[in-house]
């Protein structure tokens, strides 16, 4: 059994074909899928697919980039939205992006900020999003898990071997997406090999991030037994052992799932 931590169900091409691409990847042993949300006006889609699909759950959050469109959305907005539903099991995907700056630094930083209260006040695992942001996402995390415990996933990890182990320290999960399989990601893979086993999730990130050897293509939730393959064999692991392993690790962040 294999969980895909993070994927886009509600982003065309999927959303088109969403049952047959869920009956493709329930048949190649992707038992659960974790759909998450970016934006407020696609919660419920978001709803409405974890109502129809017995294998799919979600979250809710904004992404960095849409940060400057939901500078209304503050904590108790966040809490509202994630008591909607039981299958709402995380909050995000959040953090900070200033590879593109597409939101003002400042306000992401805000929007972080009441993803993290939110995260701590319903103790439900934050999806964080970080790239080129290595220091403030970092020292943000720390800041608030000084004040009080959160449950942490760094999605998409694709950061310096540092950053990894000083997320590691703060307790966070790392989820490794297809980029691990690139030819140009060599030291990244590195980075995964030190990475201790009972910290590891993967994910998709479908529709981006097609792992070799289907790189280009759009990507599905089905794709992740290419990225499972690769990290098993880069473990020294059997395929079975490394996707039991990850589903594990989901299940020690998210809880069992009905």
């Amino acid at each position: 059994m294999i969980i895909d931590s993070h994927c886009h169900l509600t982003y065309e091409p999927m959303s088109k074909s969403l049952r047959e691409t869920i009956d493709r990847a329930n048949r190649d042993g992707v038992k659960y899928m974790l759909t998450i949300s970016t934006e407020d006006k696609s919660f419920n889609k978001i709803l409405n697919i974890l109502k129809e699909h017995k294998s799919v759950y979600g979250t809710y959050g904004i992404h960095p980039h849409e940060a400057k469109l939901h500078q209304n959305i503050k904590k108790a907005d966040i809490v509202n939205k994630v008591n909607q539903s039981k299958k709402i099991i995380g909050i995000g995907e959040t953090g900070l992006d200033f590879y593109y700056n597409h939101s003002e630094k400042k306000v992401q930083i805000k929007s972080f900020e009441e993803h993290i209260l939110a995260a701590q006040e319903k103790n439900l695992p934050l999806i964080v999003h970080t790239r080129s942001a290595e220091k403030d996402t970092y020292e943000i995390l720390k800041n608030y898990l000084s004040k009080k415990d959160i449950k942490i996933l760094i999605h998409c990890f694709t950061g310096s071997k540092d950053f990894a182990f000083k997320l590691l320290d703060l307790g966070a999960f790392i989820s490794a997406s297809g980029v691990v399989t690139f030819k140009k990601s060599q030291e990244l893979a590195l980075t995964f090999k030190k990475i201790p086993n009972d910290k590891i999730l993967v994910e998709t990130d479908s529709p981006y991030l097609a792992p070799v050897p289907l790189r280009g293509k759009s990507n599905e939730p089905s794709y992740i037994i290419h990225t499972v393959k690769f990290l098993s064999q880069l473990k020294g692991l059997s395929f079975e052992e490394f996707s039991k392993i990850t589903t594990n690790n989901f299940f020690s962040l998210f809880g069992k799932l009905n």
